[in-house]
């Protein structure tokens, strides 16, 4: 991997968010185009293909992907990657119906370093919870995100959140 194949990896996913109309198949083979040049055995590969299955509505062919990738030292090549792998594998093993795997793979996320992606971890837990009927962990999860982002009532929020999921005080 190298600068100009990120670039050109970013433009080419740039421009697939930027045409809802774009064919699936066409996407994935720029998707393919791109992943050959790179080394065979490159987590980077499996990662990718997931990701473009994944987004043109393949949950079910995007796993076995992921779970390649990340088997394969996604997150030592790149814990950004590596943690955006288990958000993805996460919502397609929720997708899939396997939410209890998801919200084992995804729970111990919640304590990794701080980054940009908390908040999506936490929404794709939320969804995950929700799905075993979790509903008010889900919810907890969710303000508690939002709440950093509020122009008011932020400590607020952060203790609704904190109180649904608390045992009530006698």
């Amino acid at each position: 991997m190298n600068a100009d194949w990120d670039d050109r990896t970013t433009a080419a996913w740039a421009a697939f968010d930027a045409d809802p109309g774009q064919d699936p198949a066409a996407f994935r083979a720029v998707i393919e185009a791109l992943v050959c040049e790179l080394p065979a055995d490159s987590p980077l590969v499996p990662f990718e293909r997931a990701c473009a299955w994944d987004s043109t509505g393949h949950s079910d062919r995007a796993v076995a992907l992921y779970r390649e990738a990340l088997a394969g030292g996604l997150s030592e090549l790149s814990p950004y990657r590596g943690r955006r792998a288990k958000i993805q594998l996460s919502s397609s093993l929720r997708n899939t119906g396997r939410a209890a795997a998801a919200v084992a793979l995804l729970t111990p996320e919640l304590d990794a370093p701080h980054d940009e992606l908390n908040d999506a971890v936490r929404a794709v837990l939320a969804l995950c919870l929700s799905a075993l009927g979790r509903d008010r962990e889900g919810l907890a999860l969710v303000l508690g995100a939002l709440a950093p982002h509020l122009p008011r009532y932020r400590r607020s929020m952060a203790n609704y959140a904190r109180q649904l999921t608390e045992p009530a005080a006698p």
